[in-house]
């Protein structure tokens, strides 16, 4: 086993990651959309009663969708604004996806049973809770730059952060606002690493298991791209809620000397929720599907082709 399972890992998901970017950012743009209305309009409950005052208030940009944010982007940011934060969608897979998918391989394999070659789905959960959780906390700052350098084109010019790459933008983090805003949302990031981690590998083995053992497919492409798209829609409905107060911590502008928008991820999502209502937990779940779905399948097609490649290599 050694190291075997986080190159693999790793490498499928760095192709993964930067194959489904434009989507990713698409999606951070839709989580954060009404953000700034809500808190502008002191957070008006969303089912409360109008008083005069919230009657003349101005009326939040409409909500728009994944087709029009993304035609919004070329036209206004150009093509090459779809990969703002590349380099960081880079390091954070290097970081997260490595350590979480070497973990898994290494737990599922030590409670699998040797005399049966089964692990009960309890065990595969306990593995991928664990092992998403420590790979999150390895990857947030390069989670919280990604962030940042995905939703720093919808800010207007002057407030604009310009991080030149993922290493810049921890550079200026780091200066001005300290080490710490490198893990900003950082209980939110292990909290939704835990459910994407859990869900999306437990899922996938266990769809894949139920397959070829009733004998649907043989193991093969159709076999591998069936069970990552189950694993890819599980895993965005539970984690999406958590993903949109994630997005809009790590996005938060904390000036010297005033308020933070939130105290924390539990205010934000006590806010979001009261300014927007409870649908507001799943904004951005159309790109949410359409990005974790197509990350499913390219990172498991991939992983099923690098461990054929390494199959005769032991490290």
């Amino acid at each position: 086993m050694g190291l075997k399972g986080f190159a693999e890992g790793g490498i499928a998901s760095i192709v993964a990651g930067c194959s489904t970017h434009p989507l990713d950012l698409i999606k951070v743009r839709m989580q954060l959309q009404g953000e700034s209305a809500s808190i502008q309009t002191n957070l008006r409950p969303a089912l409360a009663f109008q008083t005069s005052a919230a009657a003349h208030a101005p009326s939040p940009p409409p909500r728009v969708g994944i087709i029009t944010i993304g035609s919004r982007i070329i036209r206004q940011e150009g093509t090459r604004a779809l990969f703002s934060g590349v380099s960081a969608t880079v390091l954070r897979q290097t970081l997260y996806s490595t350590t979480r998918m070497g973990l898994y391989d290494i737990l599922k394999t030590k409670w699998t049973d040797p005399e049966t070659k089964t692990i009960p789905l309890t065990r595969k959960l306990a593995a991928g809770f664990i092992a998403g959780g420590i790979g999150a906390a390895v990857g947030n700052p390069a989670d919280v730059a990604m962030v940042r350098m995905q939703a720093d084109g919808r800010l207007p010019v002057v407030d604009r952060r310009n991080y030149k790459s993922v290493l810049d933008a921890i550079a200026q983090m780091v200066r001005g606002e300290g080490v710490t805003s490198l893990w900003r949302g950082s209980s939110m990031t292990i909290n939704r690493a835990m459910l994407v981690t859990a869900s999306q590998l437990a899922t996938y083995d266990s769809v894949k298991e139920t397959i070829l053992e009733k004998g649907l497919m043989r193991d093969g492409l159709g076999t591998h791209v069936t069970s990552s798209f189950a694993a890819g829609f599980v895993a965005s409905v539970a984690s999406n809620p958590v993903d949109v107060i994630k997005t809009r911590v790590m996005n938060m502008k904390v000036e010297a000397g005033k308020t933070a928008p939130y105290k924390g991820a539990v205010d934000c999502a006590l806010k979001t929720v009261r300014a927007e209502g409870i649908m507001a937990l799943y904004k951005g779940f159309l790109p949410t599907v359409s990005r974790q779905a197509p990350f499913t399948v390219i990172m498991f097609v991939t992983l099923e082709q690098v461990k054929k490649v390494f199959k005769d290599f032991d490290f």
